[in-house]
């Protein structure tokens, strides 16, 4: 078996035990195939955590005692090496469960929740020694009616699998058509960096490098938009108008691509930062200040072309450094909810 085949295979067990959630069985095999010293890099307001026993029970113990029926479903699987010579597996997919108490003080629906999430592994001798995680919080508040900050400009919903249902069908990241598939990627996000610099929205060639019938889904907070106009219209001129410096600190962030036949995944911690001197982002003021931003994408491509992608950024991170607590004002904002304590804003967790 060859090395990405071994890690694919610990990542689906991994995935299963989440499935059918079992603490124990998640346990053993977390610590099988994790070096003693994991770094997991998770999104705000969880932060690095070092080692198994901390990810879990500062991590997932948490989400599975509000969603007690909790279960994970990945819908697409990216395996294989860098430019770098490093071995990643990527995943995406959702969690979903019965929200039936508090987490992270987002009241309880006592309906079924779910939540996107982009998680990446990097192997090292065979085991997992770094995870870059991505879970769509801002979704589970909209979920709950306590999101908190500004309606989002794209299409809010269920984000999908992959339209040609087959994520999960690992290919060679060797193939000729995975190395096809991340020069393509390369190429459009080469492109997309010429603007504004080399000039108008002409230069980045959008109709060469994706789908007329694209989908962009990005994190709740921005939305899905459809098609390049939607694309443009909802993600893209706000995003450049409010930063138009984007991609000119390259040696601030690091970026990890690789590809899986027709799917291409990358990550960083951060891979993007830019300065907010533009207003229309998010409902946010210029302030001139520079600030990071963690985006772990997939992409697929059909027929040559940029079909889908999808897209995590750790948005909460973004306000924290611009100095807005969402929690903090999630917590005001619920205040009248019963089961909130009026005095502290805090979630009664009796």
């Amino acid at each position: 078996m060859g090395h990405d085949q071994s890690h694919m295979q610990a990542i689906k067990a991994i995935s299963g035990a989440l499935y059918d959630f079992s603490l124990e069985e998640l346990s053993v095999l977390l610590a099988q195939h994790c070096s003693p010293d994991l770094v997991a890099r998770f999104c705000e307001p969880h932060g690095t955590v070092i080692g198994v026993d901390t990810l879990l029970s500062s991590v997932i113990v948490p989400l599975a005692t509000a969603w007690p029926d909790l279960e994970r479903r990945d819908t697409i699987i990216v395996v294989g090496r860098t430019p770098e010579e490093a071995d990643w597996v990527g995943v995406a997919g959702y969690y979903t469960g019965t929200f039936v108490s508090p987490w992270l003080d987002i009241p309880p629906t006592g309906h079924q929740s779910s939540m996107r999430f982009h998680e990446f592994y990097r192997f090292v001798d065979g085991k997992i020694v770094e995870i870059q995680a991505i879970w769509d919080i801002p979704e589970v508040m909209m979920q709950a009616g306590a999101w908190p900050l500004v309606p989002s400009l794209g299409r809010e919903w269920h984000v999908p699998g992959p339209a040609t249902q087959d994520g999960l069908r690992v290919q060679s990241d060797i193939s000729e058509n995975a190395a096809q598939s991340l020069n393509h990627v390369l190429d459009m996000l080469t492109a997309l960096s010429r603007h504004p610099a080399q000039g108008g929205p002409e230069v980045m060639e959008l109709d060469r490098f994706w789908h007329p019938k694209m989908n962009w889904y990005g994190p709740s907070g921005i939305g899905t938009a459809r098609g390049i106009d939607g694309f443009r219209n909802w993600h893209q001129i706000p995003f450049l108008s409010a930063m138009p410096d984007r991609g000119q600190y390259k040696d601030e962030v690091s970026s990890h691509f690789f590809a899986t036949g027709n799917y291409v995944a990358v990550t960083g911690w951060p891979d993007m930062a830019q300065t907010l001197t533009g207003g229309g982002w998010l409902g946010l003021p210029p302030t001139d200040k520079k600030i990071t931003l963690r985006s772990l994408d997939f992409w697929r491509l059909e027929d040559g072309l940029i079909r889908e992608n999808w897209v995590l950024l750790d948005l909460i991170d973004v306000y924290r450094q611009l100095g807005v607590d969402v929690l903090g004002r999630m917590r005001e904002f619920n205040k009248a909810r019963i089961g909130f304590d009026k005095e502290t804003g805090e979630a009664s967790h009796a």
